[in-house]
């Protein structure tokens, strides 16, 4: 089993910013891909970015390229979502998720494990 749990979620105006992070425990965690998925209200959950298990592949959804990083320090057990440029339509909760191999998807079923989600709310 793996545990995660997400902060830095919070209230921000539109072209702030904000650095969610993801803590996982429970087991050896640079061997998980690791995913960063948000679901707004009335909407399916959809992948934001991922990052393999090492740090080395990054991938990002259309909608937050440039203006949103993903990165990991496996020694901290932790992977964070820096976000710049925060747009109204980025409001939602926003999950981070592990996969038992090298590489992330974009598929939401293709992950074991999920957090419980941080909630990132933006003003216009």
């Amino acid at each position: 089993q793996v545990q995660l749990v997400e902060s830095g979620g919070g209230l921000v105006q539109a072209g702030g910013s904000l650095r969610l992070s993801c803590v996982a425990s429970g087991r050896t965690f640079s061997n998980y891909a690791m995913g960063w998925f948000r679901q707004a209200p009335g909407k399916e959950r959809e992948f934001v970015a991922g990052i393999g298990w090492s740090g080395d592949s990054t991938y990002y959804a259309d909608s937050v390229k440039g203006r949103f990083t993903i990165s990991r320090v496996n020694a901290n057990n932790t992977v964070y979502l820096q976000m710049i440029s925060l747009k109204p339509e980025d409001a939602a909760v926003y999950y981070c998720a592990a996969r038992r191999l090298r590489l992330p998807t974009t598929s939401r079923y293709e992950y074991n494990y999920w957090g419980q989600g941080t909630q990132v709310t933006v003003s216009s």
